[in-house]
């Protein structure tokens, strides 16, 4: 996210809204998650150069009204999730959520996209490469908001 957001500085941003939801892999509190980053995962320094919000919910009951807003929206993800295999799909006794819809996040790194209008175009599984989702930033910058459909 960091390439992205350098790439198209000041016409383009990203956002991150950390959750734990997902293999309860997130349980630091929120004043560690920039500390969690920089030296755990990823590690090695990494300071992300967007902002990070607090954690929030994306599925059930608790979801975030804004998780709500993009799961209504764009209800599954555009790519095939080719090269996922069964690790994309997530077990059921990883699901700490009720209830449980078709539109859910199936797990970390899923991601939107969100054109100059506020509406959401695009929304990617986990296994889409962030970086190749500059190829519809692009087209967004440089056709307008209705570029992706």
């Amino acid at each position: 996210m960091n390439d992205l957001t350098e790439k198209f500085a000041g016409k383009f941003t990203c956002l991150g809204f950390p959750t734990n939801q997902f293999g309860k892999q997130t349980n630091e509190k929120d004043w560690e998650l920039l500390p969690m980053l920089a030296h755990v995962r990823p590690g090695g320094g990494f300071v992300p150069n967007f902002p990070i919000f607090t954690k929030t919910e994306a599925n059930g009951e608790g979801a975030s009204d804004l998780f709500k807003f993009l799961r209504s929206s764009l209800g599954a993800p555009s790519d095939d999730f080719k090269g996922q295999g069964s690790d994309y799909v997530i077990s059921t006794k990883n699901i700490i959520w009720t209830p449980v819809t078709r539109t859910d996040l199936a797990w970390n790194f899923e991601k939107f996209l969100i054109n100059q209008e506020g509406k959401p175009v695009k929304r990617y599984s986990p296994g889409f490469l962030t970086a190749d989702v500059a190829a519809d930033v692009e087209a967004l910058l440089e056709h307008g908001p209705d570029a992706l459909g």
